[in-house]
Order: C-alpha cells, then sequence, then structure tokens
C-alpha cells in the first residue's frame, strides 16, 4: 500500500474546485508499493532467488500469452478512456488501436525488461535511479506530484492480523486502511443467529445477511483510514459487546430505511488474487489492484505497465479519517483472507471485486462453516450484492439501497424479499472473484478452488 505524493496537498484539489479525486490521470496515483511488497515478502519467507521466481513473468511477457475472453472483453472497455494518455496505446495494443482479441497473442517486451531490472537489482532497482526517475517524469508530466523523493522514501510495513471467531473458527484480515475489518464486523453480527435453522438463499438468510452488511459498511465509511493519521478503534469495532448492539438494530420484519454508523466508544491513546501453498505447509494469501480496471492510465514510457489510481478512495470532505492528506495511504478495498481452526490452518481464501470484497468473504465462509458446503460449492453458489451506502471516498447516504442477486434464487425468495420492503434487483456483474486453497489437517491435504464467474485455475503438483 502506497502513500500519496509529499508535495499534493488538500489545497490543490480545491484550487481545481474539485469535489472528488479523479479515476484516471495523475492526481490519483499514489506511490506503487506492489514491487517492495513482494521483495519484502520474499527476503522473510522466499526460497528460490529472486530471479528464478520472475523468470516465468519474464518469459510470458518477451515471448507472449493468448488472451483469455474474460480479459479481451474488459480489456477493449479500457481503451476508450485510458487511450488518450500517452504512451498507453503504445504499451497495450495490438496495431496502435485495439486491444488483443481473445485467443490472440499478446507480448510485452518492454514489462520483460522491468521485470529483469527487478530480477537483477531487486525493489531498489524501482524505487531509485532510473526507472523511478521515468516513473515520477510521467506522472509530472500529465499535471501529477509523484517525484522521486516519493519513492525512495517507500516501505512495506510488516502489520498483526486482526480477527473474530466465528463459530470456533479464527477469520483473519488485514487491519486498516484496508476494508477487511468490514468482514470481520459482518461476521461478529451474524454469528448472533442461528444458521443451523434458517436454510441457504431463505428470504430470512438474505435479509439478516443484508443488514449486517448494512451497519458494517457505515462503519466501514466513517472510521476506516491510515492508522498513522486516524484513530481507528479496531478492538472496539469487532468486540463481541459492539456486535451485539449493532445486531440489536436489526429488525426480522423489515429493512432499514437509515443505517448510520456506531459508536465504538474510541479510547483516547484491477485486481488479482492468488493463493499458494507448498509441500511444507506454508500457505500465502496474496491480492494486489490497480483499480478501475487497468489503472489510472499514467503508462511510463518504456516500462511496460500503467500507474495504479488508489489515490481515488480518499475523501476530500475535511474532517474525516479518509481524509487526503500528503504522506498518507487511502482507504483500500483489496483484502486477502485466512481462517485457523484450533492454531492449524483451515483457509487461505479470497474474493476479488471492489467494495464486494467482505460480502463474498462473509458468504464464502457461511456457505463452509453454516451450510456445509465444500469449498468449490461455496464460491459456485448464488451471491448476493447490496448495493448503497456511504462511501469512504464520498458524502455520507445512510440509505438503504437496493438488494441484486444473482439469476439462481428463486423468485419466492425475491417476492418474500420485496414483501419484507427490500427493493430487489438483478446484476449482471459485481459478484467477485473466489480462489481459495482449503487444508485438511488430519488427511494433511489440499483442496483447491476457482471462480466459476472469471478466469482462474486450481491446481496441484
Amino acid at each position: 500500500s502506497g502513500r500519496s505524493p509529499r508535495k499534493l496537498t488538500l489545497e490543490h484539489f480545491k484550487q481545481q474546485g474539485l469535489t472528488r479525486i479523479p479515476a484516471h490521470g495523475a492526481l490519483p496515483v499514489s506511490v506503487p508499493g506492489c514491487a517492495d511488497g513482494w521483495f519484502t515478502l520474499h527476503g522473510r519467507f522466499g526460497r528460490l532467488p529472486m530471479a528464478q521466481v520472475l523468470a516465468p513473468a519474464i518469459r510470458y511477457a518477451r515471448e507472449g500469452f493468448p488472451v483469455s475472453e474474460l480479459i479481451a472483453h474488459y480489456w477493449q472497455r479500457s481503451l476508450p478512456t485510458l487511450g488518450r494518455f500517452p504512451n498507453f496505446k503504445a504499451t497495450f495494443t495490438v496495431d496502435g488501436e485495439r486491444a488483443p482479441r481473445a485467443g490472440e497473442v499478446f507480448r510485452n517486451p518492454a514489462l520483460a525488461s522491468t521485470l529483469e531490472a527487478l530480477a537483477q537489482g531487486g525493489r531498489d532497482a524501482f524505487y531509485r535511479g532510473g526507472l523511478a526517475q521515468h516513473i515520477a517524469e510521467a506522472v509530472q508530466a500529465e499535471g501529477g506530484f509523484l517525484s522521486v523523493e516519493d519513492l525512495a522514501a517507500h516501505r512495506s510495513d510488516w502489520v498483526e492480523p486482526v480477527s473474530v471467531k466465528y463459530r470456533g473458527y479464527d477469520v483473519w484480515e488485514l487491519p486498516p486502511p484496508g476494508q477487511g475489518i468490514t468482514a470481520l464486523q459482518m461476521l461478529a453480527i451474524l454469528e448472533g443467529y442461528d444458521f443451523s435453522k434458517i436454510p441457504f438463499g431463505s428470504p430470512a438468510h438474505i435479509h439478516r445477511f443484508v443488514e449486517a452488511k448494512k451497519l458494517a459498511f457505515e462503519d466501514r465509511a466513517k472510521f476506516i483510514a491510515d492508522p498513522e493519521f486516524a484513530k481507528v478503534p479496531v478492538p472496539e469495532l469487532l468486540s463481541k459487546a459492539y456486535a451485539d448492539r449493532r445486531r440489536a438494530l436489526i429488525s426480522d420484519t423489515r429493512p432499514a430505511r437509515r443505517v448510520d454508523a456506531g459508536d465504538p466508544a474510541l479510547r483516547e491513546g484491477d485486481t488479482i488474487y492468488l493463493t499458494v501453498a507448498d509441500g511444507t505447509g506454508m500457505m500465502v494469501s496474496l491480492i494486489q489492484s490497480n483499480f478501475r480496471g487497468m489503472g489510472s492510465g499514467i503508462t511510463p514510457k518504456g516500462l511496460g505497465f500503467c500507474l495504479q489510481d488508489r489515490g481515488e478512495l480518499f475523501t476530500l470532505e475535511e474532517g474525516r479519517a479518509n481524509t487526503y492528506a500528503p504522506g498518507k495511504r487511502p482507504f483500500h478495498t483489496i483484502i486477502p483472507g485466512f481462517v485457523t481452526k484450533d492454531g492449524e490452518p483451515f483457509l487461505a481464501f479470497g474474493v476479488m471485486g471492489g467494495e464486494f470484497q467482505p460480502l463474498g468473504h462473509v458468504q464464502v465462509l457461511m456457505n463452509l462453516i453454516d451450510f456445509g458446503m465444500n469449498t468449490q460449492e461455496a464460491g459456485d453458489a448464488p451471491r448476493i450484492h447490496h448495493e448503497g451506502g456511504s462511501d469512504p471516498a464520498g458524502a455520507h447516504t445512510p440509505l438503504p439501497g437496493r438488494v441484486e442477486l444473482e439469476r439462481s434464487f428463486p423468485y419466492e425468495t425475491v417476492r418474500d424479499l420485496m414483501l419484507l420492503g427490500h427493493s430487489v434487483g438483478y446484476n449482471l456483474g459485481n459478484y467477485g472473484g473466489y480462489q481459495a486453497i482449503r487444508y485438511d489437517t488430519k488427511a494433511k491435504v489440499y483442496f483447491g478452488a476457482s471462480e466459476s464467474r472469471k478466469d482462474g485455475q486450481a491446481a496441484g503438483y
């Protein structure tokens, strides 16, 4: 997670007449932290030389790979918006105008050279010297403020994960500025219901899930921010007493028409997900993202990649926890998940999909723990989305929103939810992308699962 440019101030946005940070261009670009994250993780846990680790990616970048249907579709959709930025078309099109079609081999030799520089020079090859200079120049040429000093000052931080216990399982997420605690809050609220008596996909199941989401997401909008800049009451938000208070606000017979953030009694003082496991029992849950499809559009010449636009997720409204400030990390949607039971690993998993990710985490875990599904079924089961509520990067709008269901739910369920007072509709997407590895401690074997709605693969050796 990278920090905002130190020379970009809140006042600059005001002078530009902006009420929200733009989705594309130079202003939403924060320091790219991904490469440093790779090397920091490798330094503690890696067993192979980084040159060997990066070799397959370098080969695919130089020799090419056939583009899948889904990626080709979204790639073409990004061109009208991002093609106006210098070097984007030169890097990400086949003939200077169009995206690669499904099955067409795409090559990116510039990215291969960048990865080779990292393999040879380590993380400093990215954050100091020529690569850093190219990145900073590309941002500043488009009116941005990211500097070589910002890149040189970047560091990754080892943090303690946060957790709640859900029916005997310890569910682990990363702490703020990510939204992992939102999934944990939802689970803490939902643990108060006996889902052994509530069938999967029933109106009672969906109603309670949606109402728990409304409550947790209002807290998300109010409290989640960079803990170096704001007091984020994580222990209080995850406490059983607070979950009990929030659950008491849920009616069994009608949806909430207005939902506000709670008072946990503050104490003073373009996403990919992958999970891997090896023969020694080590498991990794990892997620990274350029945000908004392919990112900001800012494409440093000759480097083969587009910079992320995660800074869009700051708010420009003064006085909020996530208000923009120089050198601050923005609110993040991307959350890798992990579950243990009795101190042993149980599940490494993630569900890509922006703000849907906490909803996806909770649904997968309920499917496994409450409804007895296997690892693949837990991802294949129809999903529930709820659109509405306050936004960490926008205005406070604690409105009821709309329940969106995949079409596998029967119409009787839709009808009963409408009779309760929910607004219900369908959505073609926005249901995330799931990957998981479950570990069986008795048999000492892994079970892999991959998303059926997107590209993905479960593979063993």
